[in-house]
């Protein structure tokens, strides 16, 4: 038999959220990771530490005014 190599590219997650402050758990349950609680910045995006998962602002929510 052949000797096969294989690459794996890992995929980007992406998830489109409508406010600026996101928990991710990696979702996998015991085999996630532990939440945490990121803020999406000023360029309307943040990427999870953990598990790369990438969490966009939706135009709509940017375009929102903020309570004070």
């Amino acid at each position: 038999m052949a000797n096969q190599q294989h690459t794996h590219q890992p995929t980007q997650k992406s998830e489109t959220v409508h406010q600026t402050t996101v928990s991710c758990d990696g979702g996998g349950g015991a085999l996630g990771h532990p939440n945490v609680f990121l803020e999406i910045t000023a360029n309307g995006d943040v990427t999870c530490p953990y598990c790369s998962k990438h969490f966009v602002l939706s135009a709509d929510a940017a375009n929102t005014p903020q309570a004070h």
